[in-house]
C-alpha cells in the first residue's frame, strides 16, 4: 500500500473518530438540558405552600371560590383531563407545568408518540395540572394558563390548546403566562376556540380553584418535580434509558397484554 493511501485511510478514520466524538457531546448535550430543565422544575417545591398562602388573598377571589372541574374531567375529586378513549388497555399519567421548561422538553419529544398512540385508541393520558414554577419564581402564569387549558377543554379543544401553550412557552423567569390577554390570543391558533364563552372563563379564573386543588393533590403525592410521568405506577421520566420508541413498545406490548 502506498504512502498515499495509509495516509487517505488514516486521515478518513480520524474524520469518522471526530464525527463520533461529535455525536456524543451532542446527545449529552441533549440530556444534560432535558435533566437541567428538570432540576429547575424541583426547586423550591417545600417553599410552593408557603407562596400559595401568601398571595391567596391577593389572586382573583374565584381561585378561593367553589371547585369548578372543567367539562369530561375524571378520576379522584375529577382532578384529571383525559386525551384518547376510556377503553384503551394503557394509561400515562402526566402531572405538568405550563411555565416548566423540562415539561415542554418532554411534550416536543414524545407529542407525535402520544397523538399517534391516542388517536389509535391504544392509549388514555391523564394530564394533571399544577403550579409549581409559580411557587420557584413567583408569579401567576402556571395557574393563569393551568386555568385556560382548563377552559379549553369546556370547549373540547384542550389538546390542541394544551400543544399551543407548549409551543408558545416563554422564558421561565417570564411570567407572560399571567396575561390572559396573551392567554386569549394563543387561542386564536385553535380553530373555534376563541368565543366569548372561553374569554369569559379566562378572565374569570373559572377553574382557578381546581388548579388549586389538583396542585395539592400533586403535593401530597409526594412528587418530586415536574413533568412526572407514571406508567404503571413508575415514574418513566426519571428512566434515562426511555425513549418515545420505547414507550411505544411498552404500550403495544399492553395492548396486547
Amino acid at each position: 500500500m502506498s504512502e498515499k493511501n495509509r495516509d487517505g485511510k488514516r486521515t478518513a478514520r480520524e474524520r469518522l473518530a471526530v464525527e463520533r466524538e461529535k455525536q456524543k457531546a451532542a446527545e449529552k448535550r441533549r440530556r444534560a438540558l432535558i435533566v437541567g430543565a428538570s432540576v429547575v422544575c424541583v426547586l423550591g417545591l417545600a417553599a410552593v405552600i408557603g407562596v400559595i398562602a401568601a398571595n391567596s388573598g391577593k389572586e382573583k377571589s374565584s381561585s378561593a371560590g367553589p371547585v369548578v372541574a372543567p367539562s369530561g374531567a375524571q378520576g379522584k375529586d375529577s382532578l384529571a383531563i383525559p386525551v384518547g378513549k376510556d377503553g384503551a388497555k394503557a394509561t400515562l399519567t402526566v402531572w405538568e407545568d405550563f411555565r416548566c421548561p423540562a415539561c415542554q422538553a418532554f411534550e416536543t419529544m414524545y407529542r407525535p408518540t402520544l397523538h399517534e398512540l391516542t388517536d389509535a385508541g391504544k392509549l388514555r393520558v391523564e394530564y394533571h395540572l399544577v403550579r409549581l414554577i409559580d411557587g420557584n419564581l413567583g408569579g401567576t402564569g402556571s395557574l393563569r394558563a393551568a386555568n385556560a387549558a382548563a377552559c379549553a377543554q369546556d370547549a373540547g379543544k384542550f389538546r390542541d390548546y394544551h400543544d399551543v401553550l407548549y409551543e408558545n412557552q416563554p422564558k421561565e423567569t417570564d411570567d407572560t403566562f399571567a396575561d390572559n390577554a396573551k392567554l386569549i390570543q394563543l387561542a386564536g391558533k385553535v380553530k373555534g376556540l376563541d368565543t366569548p364563552a372561553f374569554q369569559k372563563c379566562v378572565k374569570d379564573g373559572t377553574h382557578d380553584s381546581w388548579v388549586n386543588k389538583s396542585h395539592k393533590a400533586f403535593q401530597a403525592g409526594g412528587f418530586s418535580g415536574t413533568p412526572t410521568v407514571l406508567f404503571g405506577g413508575k415514574n418513566i421520566y426519571a428512566d434515562q434509558t426511555m425513549t418515545p420508541a420505547k414507550l411505544k413498545q411498552m404500550v403495544e406490548e399492553a395492548n396486547r397484554g
